[in-house]
């Protein structure tokens, strides 16, 4: 892996931004294909997404890891069925390795604007180490790449330490501190057991109570013999992967609120609480006011057990203000803290990387996009030829293995790039009416599901229109029926001259 040179513009036929799961899957599928005529830019130090700029403690992944993880590069060797973090990064790095594609990855190297060039009909794409040249341009940004950081009057007076659990700070010894535990999502309830195992005191700030599916053993290792047989017998992998996935497709229709189903899932979660927490009145303020599925439904952990440990209080309100070492929660409680740990989530319904790429008009995709994301099949936009947006509109699943759409859109950029070769195609631009009857079909989806009328504020609803723009409202595998194929019936298309 090496850098561009900064001192000329170096052409390629396809750029990609980011060396996540998406560039990676991408990387290994163009390779095979024997198309090298490819650059992938990353702007840290090393491939891996999200599972490199999160290491905090407990992390991992509540998705099985036969599921999460390409269907073309199956792993033997995953420890646990939910696999630790540090195992998710080691395996995309040695994806890259093993598929031989390092010397088209430019690391440390942050897209600063991307400009589409109409008179070249190609991407110029200026970064921090070097200017390129792209006949086609593919954003593999994840929908969790940029942290979220809520405004806190006062946070800037306070004199303990402040970070991410996305940029978890590893200098910082917490062993003994009064720390305070902002949120309740998915990283929090894996980060929260680890520090009250260490800290003196923890207050854990809950705006909205967390649901969780019931514990079924998916913690537990794999043993020995077990991981022999997926080596020796890759079939039992594909097996245990479609199993997985079906199983996870049941857990759709309650968040299209399918009565009984929806009815049966919040009660299995209702349950496990109360069986957990016999306090009436910490039950109450453990009990969600949503409905099941609006936000993420979260793997249960090691949560309920802390939060009855003797050194954690529960402040089942916002942390509002800081005022020195003193932080207050909604309700007016104050607690002296000598750390503060945002477990506060991302940027998803819009994404930064929008703002920098500027197409024909030179309007950038973030004003395009100032009613909510949209692209037709959810990877491409009117006005920007030759663009690929991959992790953009309306493909998060709360069901199911992410991985499973990023490999839809890695076929539809594929099947494309074939259809341009061999049609002797220069450009393609979606047309607007193609998007406008995608974004209905599928606002028809969302219409009455759980994200937008299960009473909550997720990070799935634009919160400008309301409109449902990160969330896919459908079963995975018809995502991948009606969006991992290219449609030139969808475009505009223009020959090489």
């Amino acid at each position: 892996m090496s850098s561009a040179n900064p001192a000329r513009v170096t052409e390629v036929e396809l750029l990609a931004i980011g060396a996540g799961f998406t560039g990676i899957g991408l990387g290994i599928k163009l390779t095979r294909q024997g198309f090298h005529d490819f650059v992938i830019l990353e702007r840290a130090g090393d491939v891996g997404g999200t599972w490199r700029d999160n290491t905090y403690p407990g992390v991992a992944c509540d998705v099985p890891a036969h599921l999460y993880s390409f269907s073309f590069k199956l792993n033997p060797h995953w420890s646990k069925i939910q696999a630790p973090g540090a195992e998710i990064w080691k395996y995309l790095r040695d994806c890259v390795t093993d598929e031989g594609f390092s010397d088209k990855i430019r690391l440390n190297t942050d897209v600063t604007r991307a400009t589409w060039d109409e008179d070249a009909r190609r991407w110029l794409v200026e970064t921090t180490n070097g200017t390129w040249s792209a006949k086609f341009l593919v954003t593999a940004c994840g929908h969790l790449s940029d942290t979220r950081m809520p405004n806190i009057p006062g946070l800037d007076s306070f004199p303990g330490d402040i970070f991410h659990t996305a940029r978890w700070n590893h200098d910082v010894s917490l062993e003994g501190k009064r720390i305070a535990l902002i949120g309740t999502g998915a990283s929090a309830v894996q980060v929260f057991p680890e520090l009250q195992e260490i800290a003196s005191s923890v207050v854990l700030f809950q705006r909205s109570a967390p649901y969780f599916f019931i514990p079924s053993g998916k913690h537990q290792a794999f043993t020995d013999a077990q991981r022999r047989l997926f080596e020796r017998y890759p079939q039992a992998m594909r097996d245990v992967r479609a199993e997985i996935f079906w199983y996870s497709e049941g857990n759709f229709p309650p968040r299209i609120q399918v009565p009984k189903l929806l009815e049966k899932a919040r009660k299995a979660s209702l349950d496990y609480l109360e069986a957990s927490i016999s306090d009436p009145e910490l039950r109450a303020k453990l009990t969600p006011n949503y409905e099941i599925g609006c936000k993420r439904i979260l793997g249960p952990g090691r949560f309920y057990a802390t939060i009855l440990q003797e050194n954690v209080t529960l402040e089942a309100s916002a942390l509002t203000r800081v005022e020195g070492s003193t932080v207050y929660g909604a309700e007016g409680n104050g607690y002296e803290v000598d750390a503060i740990i945002f477990a506060t989530g991302f940027d998803a319904t819009e994404p930064k990387f929008a703002s920098i790429i500027h197409g024909i008009d030179g309007e950038s995709l973030a004003e395009s996009w100032v009613d909510g994301m949209k692209a037709t099949a959810s990877i491409t936009t009117p006005g920007f030829p030759n663009l690929f947006i991959t992790n953009g509109p309306n493909t998060s699943l709360g069901h199911n293995s992410a991985v499973y759409i990023i490999e839809s859109q890695i076929d539809y950029i594929v099947d494309t790039m074939n259809y341009i070769h061999s049609q002797g195609v220069d450009t393609f631009e979606t047309t607007p009416e193609s998007e406008a009857a995608y974004v209905d079909s599928v606002a028809a989806r969302a219409e009455g599901s759980v994200w937008l009328a299960g009473g909550c504020n997720n990070w799935y609803v634009d919160r400008r229109t309301h409109r449902l723009t990160v969330s896919w409202p459908d079963f995975a595998y018809q995502f991948r029926q009606e969006n991992a194929h290219f449609n030139p019936a969808e475009y505009t298309l223009e020959l090489s001259q």
